[in-house]
């Protein structure tokens, strides 16, 4: 009888054992993506975040993970608020959220969890302490790569960005892409058109209407175009294929890998700022420089520019660019961050700007 009790019991506590393990062998993740609208790999905001995600989580030893909203370029925030709170079931300290879009789910989820922290790339401070935003210079990137298209020989240039117009982030990459082009046009003493829209970017995603819109430009006599906007890049690299001369300016990542037209790329440097973010919570400068915060990266954080290595351009060269980036990081030049609502009413100088609604 003893021997059958002991049996029980070592059984009973067996299982018990098992089952706590069971428990504690649960995958989690402690570093999480929550992707804006668009695929993971969209050779833009979102790929760009994730490799930051990625390097710096290998790098210290974090498990991570990324979680990409339900309906796609269609999500709701309840799509997103529902991916984060997945993040936080699976172990997530630190939610890294890319886009404007996410501000009302993170807003929500970070209220919910007051010890999960969340990073806003391309956001704003959002009165929480759990909240640290990142904000990019966009203007400069954008003044950079006009400039170059200019002082490279083009002078009929396009410009096609995603959100609709609302997007600030995107109509300063425009707005600071216009100023460039007049800098050098007036170096120059050269006329430049540039037709400008916002048309078919609303989702930031490719689409025929947006192909055959930037084919008309080409057929047109644009000689480049600024692809502004995640996925929307495909719709333009389709275009330009269709012409021998046609080029493209990639943007927020190196996009040269995508395809031969590609002459440069506006970026940011969305994995150094991540990583640089992600280093500020684990060295524990969360109140000091993160709490309620938001960093406007720039030229003179390395966080804005063109990259170099992959440099398409005969004409201007990687010299040339190093000195007008150098001006740019010191401050001699700024570009204007606050675009007016119609850019072709600004007074241009040399520049001739038209929409394409």
């Amino acid at each position: 009888m003893k021997k059958t009790l002991c049996i029980v019991v070592c059984l009973a506590m067996l299982l018990g054992t098992v089952a706590v393990l069971a428990a504690c062998g649960k995958s989690t993740y402690e570093v999480a993506l929550v992707t804006d609208v668009g695929q993971l790999m969209d050779k833009g905001f979102n790929q760009g975040t994730w490799e930051g995600v990625e390097a710096f989580s290998k790098a210290n030893g974090k498990t991570y993970k990324y979680y990409q909203p339900a309906n796609g370029s269609d999500a709701t925030d309840n799509d997103r608020i529902a991916a984060m709170r997945q993040a936080i079931n699976n172990g997530a300290k630190i939610i890294v959220a890319p886009g404007f879009l996410q501000s009302t789910a993170m807003e929500t989820v970070a209220k919910e969890n007051p010890d999960v922290k969340f990073v806003f790339v391309d956001g704003w401070a959002l009165g929480l302490d759990n909240v640290t935003a990142i904000v990019y210079k966009e203007q400069e990137s954008g003044y950079l790569a006009g400039y170059a298209a200019v002082m490279e020989g083009y002078t009929k240039l396009g410009f096609t960005g995603g959100g609709g117009g609302t997007n600030p982030a995107v109509c300063r990459f425009g707005y600071g892409f216009l100023q460039g082009a007049e800098a050098a046009a007036v170096e120059k003493n050269v006329d430049v058109a540039v037709t400008y829209s916002f048309k078919y970017g609303e989702t930031f995603s490719a689409s025929s209407e947006l192909q055959t819109q930037i084919a008309g430009w080409y057929a047109n006599g644009t000689e480049v175009v600024f692809a502004c906007g995640g996925s929307m890049f495909n719709s333009v690299k389709s275009a330009a294929s269709e012409y021998t001369d046609a080029k493209i300016i990639g943007v927020d990542v190196d996009q040269s890998g995508e395809s031969e037209k590609v002459i440069t790329s506006a970026v940011k440097g969305l994995s150094a700022s991540v990583q640089k973010v992600l280093g500020q919570f684990y060295a524990n400068k969360r109140d000091a420089e993160l709490a309620n915060k938001a960093q406007n990266l720039g030229a003179s954080d390395d966080a804005t520019g063109l990259p170099t290595e992959t440099w398409r351009l005969k004409n201007f060269t990687v010299d040339q660019y190093n000195a007008l980036f150098a001006k740019v990081k010191a401050g001699t030049i700024v570009p204007d961050a606050e675009y007016p609502e119609d850019v072709s009413a600004k007074t241009w100088t040399k520049l001739t700007v038209t929409l394409d609604k």
